[in-house]
């Protein structure tokens, strides 16, 4: 199976998925660890992730698949959602906790 097909099935078969730098529990840079930080605030620990670090393939793919150049990549439903800049922005305007089924407090 290609890297493209793996991101796909991965994308596609599963609601809440992450790709990041290091894991869940152990984030490799900032802006992983600040995407993470803000899908648990949403309430949302059920997220799948992807470490980009643990192959090249997938890290390079990821970005072919999504045409975004960055990594964290959020992908809600099977759509691109966009970085930890976009999930912020989103968290802040409560926009990612109608999305993620958090209602605004």
């Amino acid at each position: 199976m290609s890297a493209q097909d793996t991101i796909r099935q991965t994308v596609t078969g599963n609601p809440l998925v992450l790709f990041m730098k290091g894991s869940a529990q152990f984030p490799q840079c900032g802006f992983s660890a600040r995407a993470v930080q803000i899908l648990v605030a949403c309430g949302r620990e059920d997220f799948v992730t992807v470490d980009v670090l643990a192959d090249p393939e997938i890290r390079q793919g990821i970005k072919d698949y999504s045409s975004w150049p960055t990594i964290p990549q959020l992908y809600v439903n099977g759509e691109f959602l966009g970085g930890s800049d976009i999930m912020f922005e989103m968290f802040q305007s409560g926009e990612l906790q109608k999305l993620l089924g958090q209602p605004q407090e």
